[in-house]
C-alpha cells in the first residue's frame, strides 16, 4: 500500500513539475514526506 501511494505522489508530482504555479510547491511537500516514510520503514527493518 506504501508502495502505492509512493507512486501516486511521483505521478502526481511530475504533473506538479508541468503546473508549478499552482499546487507544485504542495506536492514537492508530499513527495517528500513519502520519501522520508519510506527510509524510516527501512531503517527499522521492514520490506517495502
Amino acid at each position: 500500500m506504501l508502495g502505492t501511494i509512493a507512486v501516486v505522489l511521483v505521478v502526481l508530482w511530475l504533473l506538479g513539475i508541468v503546473t508549478a504555479y499552482t499546487m507544485g510547491g504542495f506536492i514537492h511537500i508530499l513527495l517528500v514526506i513519502a520519501i522520508v516514510v519510506i527510509l524510516i520503514r527501512v531503517i527499522q527493518g521492514r520490506r517495502l
